[in-house]
């Protein structure tokens, strides 16, 4: 996913496009019905929140085990837990029935759909050709042992890079969920860069929550977070294996979350879009 920079905050470009969607169908369809002389704003509204919850249910039935490991994540929209095919699948549906119910709709209600579907299409295809802008930077950072460490750039395999602090109540919370994603995945780069701390303050927080990680490093000046753009803790950047930034989580991730963001990055390079030109890593 990428992100659209407004000064100092990130905004991912895909929130951006539901906004814009349903905005493009709540203003076509409500302007159809005027013509008609109809009121459509209540079952356009209806209909947007249909789509919010089918994707969320989507996604929580997709993730179930997860989930249902943690129930009381299943409403708290705030992981970004959402499945987009399942929210058009409902959209459909309910449109349907809100036409069957009073034919008179047909119009705006098939209008207003078609320019949602429009724009989020044309928006993710837009997306997909956008070059990504951020790499994988070649910076070294020091370990809890006082060591050089570099990021794993170029490595051709994929990257995760956790930005933290042991005084995030959210990074505190996300942990072990990233903790048992790296010992899960062997086959992904898992770096845990800590935000300002020293080194004792970081191992004294690991031992006392008995949290065994691999690659931690101390980001003391906060480097990492200045060239990402991130503006709070936690913040999770997603690289593929050519070291792009693929996706990025400003927020606490979900057990669920975290596991539909790896099965992204397990996409073949194949599969994905080509690089952007500039320099070699």
């Amino acid at each position: 996913m990428t992100d659209l920079a407004l000064g100092p905050f990130m905004l991912p470009l895909h929130t951006l496009l539901v906004f814009l969607a349903l905005a493009a169908a709540l203003v076509l369809g409500v302007r159809l019905a005027k013509r008609r002389r109809l009121d459509a704003e209540g079952p356009l509204w209806l209909l947007a929140a249909w789509i919010l919850l089918a994707a969320r249910a989507g996604c929580v039935l997709r993730y179930h085990t997860l989930y249902f490991a943690e129930p009381l994540r299943i409403p708290d929209l705030r992981d970004g837990g959402f499945m987009p095919a399942a929210g058009l699948a409902a959209a459909g549906a309910a449109a349907a029935w809100l036409m069957w119910r009073r034919s008179a709709r047909r119009i705006p209600l098939l209008g207003a759909l078609a320019a949602g579907v429009l724009v989020w299409s044309a928006g993710n295809a837009a997306i997909k050709q956008w070059p990504p802008q951020q790499r994988l930077p070649a910076a070294e950072f020091a370990t809890l042992d006082g060591q050089a460490m570099r990021l794993p750039s170029g490595s051709g395999r994929p990257v995760v890079v956790n930005l933290w602090a042991s005084w995030c109540p959210p990074c505190r919370r996300e942990m072990p969920a990233l903790a048992r994603a790296q010992a899960e995945h062997p086959e992904v780069d898992f770096l845990f860069a800590n935000q300002g701390e020293s080194a004792a303050a970081v191992k004294a927080y690991l031992s006392a929550q008995g949290l065994e990680l691999r690659n931690v490093v101390l980001d003391t000046t906060r480097t990492l977070a200045r060239q990402s753009n991130s503006v709070g803790l936690p913040t999770t950047l997603f690289f593929d294996a050519r070291g792009r930034l693929v996706d990025r989580r400003a927020g606490e991730l979900s057990p669920a979350t975290i596991a539909q963001r790896l099965e992204t990055l397990a996409q073949p390079p194949s599969a994905q879009a080509p690089a952007a030109p500039g320099p070699s890593q």
